[in-house]
């Protein structure tokens, strides 16, 4: 059983910089092999997809609104995966969760029904 636990969440204000992390559990968890993502859910909405990267370091995707201010990375080594987030709006203020899957395809990354396991999510919330 894949167990995620997000980290880094808070208040920042306008413009901000602000980096989340999940680790993956247990140790001995092929992360390397996962492909990962993240998802937010802002109140009244649904979740929606922010970012996800391939499995071994592969290739990055990002939703459009998020394009070119945040950045996702994993750490195979540690079992973590980050999400470096920059130049924040109000409208990014959400939960943030992160989440993987063992069948993700590109095709699915962007379903949150296509991944298997959730963290509990950490509030991001940007206001002045």
């Amino acid at each position: 059983q894949v167990q995620l636990s997000e980290s880094g969440g808070g208040l920042v204000q306008p413009g901000d910089s602000m980096k989340l992390s999940c680790s993956c559990a247990p140790s001995e968890t092929a992360f390397s092999r996962f492909t990962v993502g993240w998802f937010r859910q802002a109140p009244g909405k649904e979740r929606e997809f922010v970012a996800a990267i391939f499995r071994n370091y592969g290739r990055a995707y990002y939703a459009e609104s998020v394009q070119g201010r945040f950045a996702i990375s994993r750490d195979n080594s540690k079992n973590t995966l980050h999400l470096q987030m920059n130049s924040l709006r109000p409208e990014d203020t959400a939960v943030y969760f992160c989440a993987t899957g063992s069948r993700l395809i590109l095709s699915s990354l962007r379903n949150d029904a296509a991944y298997d396991y959730w963290g509990q999510g950490t509030q991001v919330t940007v206001s002045s």
